[in-house]
């Protein structure tokens, strides 16, 4: 346990050493070491002379010491990050960050090392002419709050599921208004579980309701058809940031993101060739690069690599001694989506595929953390079909592990034999909240310890369900937010959108997990004691 005393020095040793090992600064192309460099007067200029950060700042991937900033200039320029521990920016520490290009559709990222523990870290980015080095873009202000190492509670939130459907930013509606919902908590950070976008849902200019009303969306070009160019891919996520709801929360709350299926297209698996005419581009293989480039450009991950095709989306983060978090990619290492039946394990029934699967054991093994939080883009033992005889998720129907659950049964098994304590499930993807309990008493397959799985979503898009429990591990439905037989589609202004919230207590280290409304209203609550 450290000192006040320690924590000073921290403080202290970030403002000195984040100058000389602020990390990496990581983009699509470039890796460099920081540096820190004096304030020079800035010249009056005009407007139009100056870079711009026309769509806000964010940071994501944060864990113990470290953080990703993330800003996107309106041309060539080189991003700037300041950092203080003061809101009025003392003892300011000024980082020189990559320069932001057009093969990166001038995104930038800067990966600050040496944080120190339990503090509130005030940053602003600019942007810095590179033709003239007096000449900046105005700053944009954003904060975030470190891990603690003991004696703070921890609240995240998370959800999935954005602008999908066709419900878009409706200024009259308020814009995403269940983004500035969760940044009214306060959270520590956000879990996007997947579907940050609707790359194959164009948003059109107005949408009539079931009651003559018209819901008016903002458009633009990209999003009046499928994305199939890297510039439409980007657009997805240019139109998100649109909304002053989502950027400020992404300047306040750090982002771990998943990808999903609408990334790229729906329900999409590797060497699928599509049957849709909508789409020129047909070969998925190429769509699902172009989708991951403009994923990996606009959220603030860190990664390492010049090649996007090798950066990893599945990946871990301890927040602390009460938690780690793990990410997984259930998108890039699948078999195709088929019946779902196989009795033999092979690259047909993947759904994380062997590396993956590996190193998540590996990570959970290692874990010293009261609570392992597994990030799941689909759910484990909700139906979800594609088409009329293939399924899109693990569950392919009641009865034993058949198909991709004999890699979910291997997991879980593992998690029994080794004992692994506190292992809870949060996901997505089915546009409505629900929790289940997993109870292997009442399970086909049932070597496993009884586990919680929470579904959240959807986050200003269209919303479905309920879905389909299967037998094969046992759900049991504790609650869900819709009743049987709601219609499907249902529109963000009719308030059935959901996120969820964890509270972890510093003391008792028993995790709160609330399923909540479009308003915040908790709709369900439980109490989960840790296991000793």
């Amino acid at each position: 346990m450290k000192t006040n005393q320690q924590l000073k020095l921290n403080r202290r040793q970030f403002l000195l050493r984040s100058a000389m090992t602020a990390g990496g600064i990581v983009t699509t192309n470039l890796v460099a070491k920081s540096q820190v460099f004096a304030q020079g007067p800035a010249i009056i200029t005009s407007d139009k002379m100056r870079p711009t950060i026309p769509y806000g700042v964010a940071t994501g991937d944060i864990t113990y010491d470290r953080v990703v900033i993330w800003s996107r200039s309106d041309r060539p320029a080189r991003m700037i990050v300041e950092c203080s521990t003061s809101e009025n920016f003392r003892n300011v520490q000024r980082i020189i960050g990559p320069v932001a290009l057009e093969n990166s559709d001038y995104t930038a990222r800067l990966n600050l090392r040496n944080l120190p523990p339990n503090q509130q870290i005030f940053y602003r980015v600019l942007f810095q002419d590179l033709d003239n080095r007096n000449i900046y873009s105005a700053p944009v202000n954003g904060t975030f709050r470190t891990p603690p190492i003991f004696g703070r509670d921890i609240l995240f939130v998370w959800g999935g599921d954005t602008a999908g459907q066709g419900w878009g930013i409706n200024p009259d509606f308020g814009g995403m208004k269940i983004y500035e919902t969760m940044r009214q908590l306060n959270p520590d950070f956000f879990i996007h579980s997947g579907d940050n976008i609707y790359a194959d849902n164009p948003i059109p200019a107005e949408v009539t309701l079931e009651d003559g009303t018209i819901w008016r969306n903002i458009t633009t070009e990209e999003k009046s058809k499928v994305a199939e160019t890297i510039k439409e891919f980007r657009g997805n996520y240019i139109y998100n940031l649109l909304d002053e709801n989502v950027r400020r929360f992404y300047a306040e709350v750090p982002l771990l993101a998943q990808w999903d299926d609408h990334e790229v297209t729906n329900n999409w698996y590797p060497g699928e060739i599509l049957n849709d005419t909508r789409y020129q581009v047909t070969d998925v293989n190429l769509l699902a690069q172009r989708g991951r480039q403009a994923f990996l450009e606009y959220m603030p991950i860190a990664y390492t690599t010049n090649n996007t095709d090798r950066a990893r989306i599945y990946r871990s983060f301890n927040y602390g001694p009460s938690l780690d978090i793990f990410m997984l990619d259930e998108r890039t290492y699948r078999g195709p989506n088929s019946p779902n039946r196989q009795s033999v394990p092979s690259k047909d029934t993947q759904m994380l595929g062997v590396t993956q699967v590996q190193w998540l054991k590996r990570q959970l093994l290692a874990s010293k953390a009261t609570w392992k939080v597994i990030a799941s883009d689909m759910p484990l033992g909700l139906i979800v079909r594609d088409g009329s005889t293939d399924f899109e998720a693990w569950a392919n129907g009641d009865g034993p592990a058949l198909g991709r659950e004999l890699e979910l049964a291997d997991l879980l098994r593992f998690i029994k034999n080794r004992n692994i304590k506190n292992v809870v499930w949060l996901t997505a993807d089915v546009h409505y909240a629900a929790a289940h309990y997993y109870d292997p008493n009442k399970a086909q397959f049932q070597d496993f310890k009884p586990f919680w799985e929470f579904v959240a979503g959807p986050l200003n898009a269209g919303t479905f369900g309920p879905g389909q429990l299967e037998n094969t591990f046992g759900p049991q439905l504790i609650f869900q937010s819709l009743p049987p037989g709601t219609r499907a589609n249902r529109p963000p202004s009719a308030g059935l959108q959901f996120f969820g919230a964890v509270k972890i207590d510093a003391n008792t280290k028993v995790m709160t997990v609330s399923l909540r409304n479009l308003v915040g209203d908790i709709l369900y609550s439980v109490d989960l004691p840790p296991e000793a």
